[in-house]
């Protein structure tokens, strides 16, 4: 499983003009490439290699694994979109890769390659993106964002299977079911909702819709920093709400059960009124979340099939459309009531359970 962490570079003034500098130096290489691959209409990387390699280290003095990275990137952006001249920002995010990048974790310091040399520069990291950089990294890509730098860093994390000792470890199954109304809701009860997610999402969208509308060059300027302003607000309470899941299994000493939702979106269909909502579920990044926090707190993840689990009863098994109203469940066979996420939740915990009896 490959997760971002994010993490705050603390430069001194000099060290960070020569970040800058070398930020803008290699954005203006790739524009050069891309120049050249859009009037050869050579997207390759390595015949654009072949073909600029030499001339590009000369005209901008990058090093070799620089002007590597540089025609990397925009081979990238040809693979994405070949039929377009594209553009490159002269202050666009940058990748580095090991030849070029090393971290010291035990002194939260880097090394890096800049124009004026390697630099070592300490970083700040949250307590969430810490544990990322214990495992395995790749690559990192240099952002430049509100004056501030920053290293998105790609990190590799083990896949974890459920061994017999496991299972015996255990006690029970704290289920989780995620949805649209409430993001998540736990088996026992705990609920978060997506009120606040929603009233975020549409401030940002009728300030989107002003801003389409004056189609400045800073009106895009500020449609993309809102863009990462929403992409950041969500990712925020996903790792809320994964980080009080995991707390709640691991002191109880519970497996934590979720539910497949592979293809989710193209399964469901929904109101054209609805589709901003559908379309702005973030299932799978709150299932990344779960799972890597899970792996470092040693808690077991299981997930299971999806299907029927708001229609099922949980006291007696019973399965019918009509069970479910809305965010109520009452059984039409035995009764039984209960919070329509909360009931999915056991039954994707009680699925947990035999699955695992099955397996044994």
């Amino acid at each position: 499983m490959k997760l971002t962490a994010q993490i705050k570079l603390l430069p001194s003034e000099g060290q960070a003009d020569s970040l800058l500098e070398t930020l803008e130096r290699a954005n203006k290489a790739c524009q050069y490439i891309s120049d050249y691959a859009h009037e050869s209409g050579e997207h390759s990387k390595y015949k654009l290699q072949d073909a600029v390699y030499h001339d590009v280290r000369e005209r901008y003095d990058l090093s070799a694994q620089m002007t590597v990275r540089a025609l990397g990137k925009v081979a990238d952006a040809y693979k994405t979109n070949p039929d377009s001249h594209n553009e490159f920002d002269i202050r666009g995010g940058f990748p580095y890769d090991s030849r070029i990048l090393s971290f010291y974790t035990g002194r939260r310091e880097v090394s890096i390659w800049t124009l004026g040399g390697r630099e070592k520069i300490s970083y700040e990291v949250g307590e969430n993106h810490r544990a990322l950089l214990e495992q395995d990294k790749s690559e990192a890509d240099l952002i430049y964002r509100d004056g501030t730098f920053f290293l998105l860093v790609s990190c590799q994390m083990p896949t974890a299977n459920m061994s017999d000792e496991d299972v015996e470890a255990i006690d029970g199954y704290l289920g989780v079911d995620r949805g649209v109304n409430n993001i998540a809701t736990t088996s026992d009860g705990d609920n978060w909702t997506s009120d606040r997610i929603d009233d975020r999402r549409q401030w940002y969208q009728d300030r989107r819709s002003v801003l389409q509308s004056v189609g400045t060059r800073s009106a895009k300027r500020e449609l993309q920093r809102l863009s990462g302003k929403q992409a950041r607000f969500q990712r925020d309470t996903n790792h809320m709400i994964s980080k009080r899941i995991v707390s709640k299994a691991k002191a109880r000493s519970s497996a934590i059960a979720l539910e497949d939702l592979s293809g989710i979106r193209e399964r469901t269909t929904v109101r054209r009124q609805q589709r901003a909502r559908h379309s702005n579920w973030s299932f799978y990044q709150l299932r990344q979340f779960i799972e890597y926090k899970a792996l470092i707190a040693g808690v077991p993840v299981i997930q299971v099939d999806a299907a029927y689990t708001s229609r099922t009863c949980s006291n007696c098994g019973h399965c019918d459309s009509k069970n479910r109203n809305g965010s109520s469940f009452e059984c039409r066979d035995c009764g039984h009531s209960m919070d329509a996420d909360k009931n999915a939740a056991r039954n994707i915990a009680a699925r947990a359970t035999f699955a695992q009896g099955c397996s044994q």
